[in-house]
């Protein structure tokens, strides 16, 4: 069982589906939230499984931890919950941005 591969899966299913309920059932702000998180989560489930490809598997994992942490805290505020998790979702933003260094690292040392 690859468990990374599962979770890459399960967060591009998770982000086509705020992205469509963004575009088709929300309204305003929480509209914005939903497809702005769907665009990031699902570009880095796509960066994911090209690091899993080259097995570099730490920068995959920080694309899907951090899309997912970055998607989910704008699809709960667009859902009704507290606005403070926005102050989280830098953290998700922070991750995404590591694994893009950690992917260039890799590159450089050759794997």
């Amino acid at each position: 069982m690859n468990l990374l591969l599962i979770l890459a899966a399960l967060s591009g299913a998770l982000a086509v589906t705020a992205g469509a309920f963004g575009a088709h059932g929300a309204s305003g702000e929480a509209a914005e939230w939903l497809k702005t998180g769907a665009q990031y989560q699902l570009v880095h489930v796509v960066a994911a499984l090209f690091a899993l490809q080259c097995d570099f598997r730490g920068p995959a994992w920080l694309f899907v931890v951090g899309g997912a942490v970055f998607g989910i805290t704008l699809y709960l505020m667009a859902l009704g919950f507290p606005r403070w998790l926005g102050a989280v979702t830098p953290i998700g933003g922070a991750l995404l941005i590591g694994g893009w260094l950690w992917l260039a690292y890799s590159g450089v040392r050759g794997g």
